[in-house]
């Protein structure tokens, strides 16, 4: 089952996330990945834990839409993207 948290707060590009425990806290850097409410996806990085159960993250794409209580799923590694003659 994936770790999956809740948006606790919205302000601007900034999104803060709780997870049920510290135990289910993010690593630094990894993907989170919220959808909103019209099936777009937002892809969050973590920059910072807040205490035991909280942790901020960076958004790369529009937070319009997001709101208290959405669903928050990790994604369990950083953002990442392919490179060399693969992607031609």
């Amino acid at each position: 089952m994936a770790n999956t948290g809740k948006v606790s707060q919205v302000i601007g590009p900034v999104v803060d996330v709780s997870f049920e425990s510290k135990n289910e806290l993010p690593n630094i850097l990894n993907a989170l990945k919220v959808t909103k409410n019209n099936g777009s996806e937002v892809v969050l990085e973590v920059q910072q834990h807040l205490g035991e159960d909280r942790v901020r993250t960076i958004a790369m794409d529009s937070t319009e839409g997001l709101v208290r209580g959405m669903e928050v799923i990790n994604l369990g590694s950083p953002i990442s993207m392919p490179t060399g003659e693969s992607i031609r």
